[in-house]
């Protein structure tokens, strides 16, 4: 089954996702889930904001965290002192600054990411916050700017969803992580037959949506990239679809190497 049906091309996906990103860290918009194709009330952001309990944000950078996310990946991603980390699409830097804490001064934070504007906040976020042992370099995560074979575990927060090529984001991920490694991801996955509206709009993909793969069409993709041990740590329905005959779920999935 293909990934995607009646979607944009992906240099038309790329653009308009990081022009929104772009903006977002601007300060000039404030929500990614504007799209006029998606159906009105569905997103709450500040809802989407609280996967994180609150002492885990507490003595972050002021603005590290914008709400974009749609789980805690560190939360299930089982790091410990003196490991590499990468985080895919790390924005502002949220997840970075959780899990350098994980990690400690012995271990290493990497945040890759296709968005300049993002980039320069979170590198600012970074100095303001002392991450010393956290650094972020501009690419996509299609063809991921690391080493084979260097990087302990994998994070990645409500991001793999935006590309257009989620196959060639795994494989990625597999091939830069040691053996033994793992990748734990939140992210957005559909049920039911999303409308053609939704998929076609790339104002859509930009808000999570257009973009998601079908729950087990994701967990394929996953294990098709050579990874094992494939389960779904966390689960969540979005009310606004309960009882609906297409819908969108924000699950945590996390795989070996």
């Amino acid at each position: 089954m293909p990934e995607q049906s009646s979607k944009p091309d992906d240099s038309a996906i790329r653009k308009v996702v990081e022009e929104k990103y772009a903006a977002i860290a601007r300060g000039e918009v404030k929500s990614c889930c504007d799209s006029k194709a998606l159906p009105e009330g569905f997103y709450n952001i500040a809802t989407m904001a609280k996967a994180y309990k609150e002492e885990e944000l507490a003595g972050l950078p002021e603005g590290a965290n914008l709400g974009l996310g749609c789980g805690d990946p560190t939360a299930d991603a089982d790091l410990q002192p003196g490991q590499t980390v990468l985080d895919l699409g790390s924005g502002a830097g949220v997840d970075c600054f959780l899990a350098a804490r994980h990690v400690g001064p012995q271990g290493r934070v990497i945040g890759v990411d296709m968005t300049d504007a993002m980039l320069a906040k979170a590198r600012d976020n970074a100095r303001q916050g002392g991450f010393a042992n956290v650094e972020f370099r501009k690419g996509e995560i299609e063809d991921l700017p690391v080493d084979s074979g260097t990087v302990d575990r994998i994070i990645s927060n409500c991001v793999i969803n935006l590309a257009p090529d989620k196959s060639k984001v795994f494989r990625e991920a597999y091939r830069v992580l040691k053996p033994g490694g793992a990748i734990t991801v939140s992210d957005i996955v559909s049920f039911g037959e999303v409308p053609p509206a939704i998929r076609s709009d790339a104002e859509a993909w930009a808000g999570c949506t257009a973009g998601a793969l079908d729950k087990e069409d994701y967990l394929r993709v996953i294990r098709n990239a050579g990874f094992r041990e494939v389960t779904v740590r966390k689960e969540v329905v979005y009310d606004y679809f309960r009882g609906t005959d297409y819908g969108f779920v924000s699950i945590t999935v996390r795989a070996t190497k």
